[in-house]
């Protein structure tokens, strides 16, 4: 197979799979995804649903929440890990939001990665769920199944999305970087992996990868 084969296989296999693909974390608007996504920080999507309605219903804008103490933010979003730098950064950006944006968040990646505790994976999520803008945040999943597929070296976060972006057609990325996510849940997930389930890895996967595997179910 060639590389474009390998990348159209993997392309259509997501879109038979996952045709329809719901944003995962539960917002009404551009300012809670914004803090769904900074909660979802070594935190899984459910249990950030769990406690974003909690939060949302003290404060679900800028003005609100500015409006709560950074101490009340942690005892809230406790159970999502790292409160402390959390709370902080929520209650940071909504000020910045108001007393730079006018309570909006900016639909541009330097504004928004100049928020506290807003990174560029953060920022790519709302730039490609909020506003629509072609992004391809690289989560944990996608950087273990571009390196399965052997699509990407795995060196880094920012060599994956270079290379996600590089061979995938910039008119699916938002969707397509969401079928990954869910992919890797369902089929190729970092523990537990069995490839008779994983269709895409089985096919145009990582010789390396595969080998290892087998040799290991043959030992134990």
């Amino acid at each position: 197979m060639t590389q474009k084969q390998r990348v159209d296989f993997a392309i259509n296999t997501l879109e038979d799979l996952f045709p329809d693909v719901p944003v995962p974390l539960d917002h009404k608007d551009a300012y809670t995804l914004l803090i769904a996504v900074l909660l979802s920080a070594q935190c899984t999507d459910a249990r950030v649903n769990l406690i974003t309605p909690l939060l949302f219903e003290k404060a679900d804008t800028p003005q609100e929440m500015v409006k709560l103490s950074v101490e009340e933010i942690q005892d809230i979003i406790r159970p999502c890990g790292l409160s402390p730098m959390k709370s902080k950064g929520i209650y940071g950006l909504s000020k910045i939001l108001l007393e730079k944006h006018g309570g909006k968040v900016p639909a541009n990646f330097a504004d928004l990665e100049e928020l506290p505790a807003v990174g560029h994976k953060t920022a790519s999520v709302v730039m490609s769920q909020a506003f629509g803008f072609p992004a391809f945040p690289v989560d944990t999943h996608i950087h273990r199944l571009m390196y399965r597929w052997n699509l990407s070296n795995g060196k880094s976060v920012e060599q994956t999305e270079r290379d996600a972006k590089r061979l995938f057609p910039m008119a699916l990325w938002n969707k397509l970087h969401l079928q990954i996510i869910y992919y890797g849940r369902q089929y190729s997930p970092a523990r537990g992996w069995d490839p008779e389930r994983d269709v895409i890895t089985r096919t145009i996967g990582r010789k390396s990868v595969l080998n290892e595997f087998y040799k290991k179910k043959l030992k134990g």
